[in-house]
């Protein structure tokens, strides 16, 4: 049986379960996009909520007064922020690898708004991660993502976080790493037919060096870059695998750095 009935402790401990999950909405990808409407931010984090509340076994909170109310408060929004954290900043390995693409392309003056990061990137950024979000979309990744912070309170549950920062700090070193590592084998086929086209014009250049390579090599860079992105725009889905399978290390990562095993 659904039963909404709230008391004073019950309407308590129901807003802690709003904080985590309307700041994990706040930041997580595809749910916290600029251009999503607040309204529908806000309706979705309450009755996700009000799912949450309904399943979850209702505990009795142990605070003293409003400041330690308040620090309960903030332990549930730190808690949903990481959590999103973690998928958010996935995003930006597909931005390395477009910004990259687009030094060798010279296309990197071309900047245009990303509402998703909220941030400028390059032309080929902006494209890619479209892409990777309507992937994000069609593998239902977006509900993992949303079930990743509902089983937290499995093992997170109501003010019952115990933050490791030596294991956060080692999942962050290891999305760094991760990140370059999978952002250059994204960009691999454009920098190596990039290379090769540069040794070419290197060759030509001293063949006859009455051409002005220079020019000649700008818009061969380009239509070479955009010949190479449309033949390998195939192995999107390969790519989009490297950075959902990251996704989910650095959401576990997060998850056990705030719990004692």
């Amino acid at each position: 049986m659904v039963d909404y009935s709230f008391s004073l402790l019950t309407f308590e401990y129901f807003l802690l379960i709003l904080v985590r999950i309307s700041l994990f909405v706040y930041v997580a990808p595809f749910y916290g996009m600029q251009n999503v409407p607040g309204r529908v931010k806000i309706g979705l984090a309450f009755f996700v909520s009000l799912l949450v509340y309904q399943i979850l076994p209702k505990e009795e909170l142990m605070y003293t007064g409003i400041v330690g109310y308040s620090i309960i408060v903030i332990k549930e929004g730190i808690t949903g922020l990481l959590i999103g954290f973690a998928a958010y900043i996935c995003n930006s390995i597909i931005l390395l690898a477009g910004y990259q693409m687009d030094i060798n392309m010279g296309l990197a003056m071309a900047m245009e708004y990303n509402p998703q990061m909220r941030t400028q990137t390059s032309v080929s950024a902006n494209l890619y991660t479209y892409l990777v979000l309507m992937l994000l979309v069609a593998t239902n990744m977006h509900h993992y993502i949303l079930r990743a912070v509902v089983d937290s309170y499995q093992l997170i549950p109501v003010n019952g976080q115990v933050f490791q920062w030596d294991y956060l700090l080692q999942g962050m070193t290891t999305y760094m790493v991760d990140s370059f590592v999978i952002a250059f084998r994204i960009v691999l086929p454009v920098f190596a037919c990039i290379m090769i086209l540069n040794c070419i014009l290197g060759i030509m250049a001293k063949v006859s060096p009455q051409m002005n390579m220079f020019a000649v090599g700008m818009q061969l860079k380009v239509l070479l870059g955009l010949v190479i992105m449309f033949l390998t725009i195939g192995l999107l889905t390969n790519v989009s695998d490297f950075i959902f399978d990251e996704m989910k290390k650095i959401i576990v990562y997060m998850v056990k750095g705030m719990y004692e095993s």
